[in-house]
């Protein structure tokens, strides 16, 4: 959960969503994912054990509607914002600041992704490049008729029983890159105890690297 939802406030952000008009569960995670736009959204498992707890504290209802509960909130409810109206009133200016740090963060991760993506790409051109290179110079060899002086055979392989040649040292460099990159991410999530939104974050620019490389190499 988004650390500006620390200490109860989670629950008052219901209320407040819930005096606006009856909204199922579902809704409510929605709303909130537009709030944050769609940086932050409650699990299921956040948002349904807070709406039963203001349920027996009698501040909202329900209704069965459609195989779903709308709750509804209570005249308590409604009190209970009126008295905690600065609260409120503060809680929504730390979403609004919140929302802000979250979409700058984004922002500057998604330029860092898209400046690794270029260099990623680049290396892999260069990489597939003296590849080919490497390949036609082998094949060109092979293919080159053996010189008269040379026309017993030796010991050895012969053209056809030569091993297939081998990979590039700039894909082997990519393969070890490609390994440490690994490591190093699951070291730093581990150790950073990220929060919810900091890790959807991270599993995005991931998703954003995965597709560049899709497209660079269709």
């Amino acid at each position: 959960m988004t650390a500006v939802f620390s200490h109860g406030r989670l629950r008052l952000y219901l209320l407040r969503l819930l005096d606006d008009g009856p909204k199922h569960g579902y809704e409510l995670i929605r709303l909130l994912e537009e709030r944050f736009l769609g940086l932050y959204a409650p699990s299921a498992g956040t948002i349904y054990p807070r709406l039963q707890r203001l349920e027996a504290d009698g501040l909202v209802t329900h209704t069965a509607a459609g195989g779903r509960k709308v709750y509804e909130i209570t005249e308590a409810g409604r009190a209970e914002l009126r008295q905690r109206a600065d609260e409120v009133t503060t809680l929504e200016s730390d979403i609004t600041a919140s929302v802000e740090d979250l979409s700058a963060l984004a922002g500057e991760i998604q330029t860092e992704v898209r400046g690794s993506v270029r260099d990623l790409k680049r290396e892999l051109r260069e990489a597939t490049r003296q590849t080919r290179q490497t390949r036609q110079t082998r094949q060109t060899r092979w293919d080159r008729p053996a010189p008269a002086s040379m026309s017993q055979p030796t010991p050895g392989p012969t053209p056809r029983q030569a091993p297939a040649p081998g990979g590039s040292p700039l894909l082997a460099e990519f393969d070890q890159r490609l390994a440490e990159f690994t490591v190093e991410v699951g070291a730093l999530v581990r150790a950073g105890r990220l929060s919810d939104v900091q890790l959807r974050t991270a599993i995005r620019v991931l998703d954003g690297a995965l597709d560049g490389l899709r497209r660079l190499l269709r």
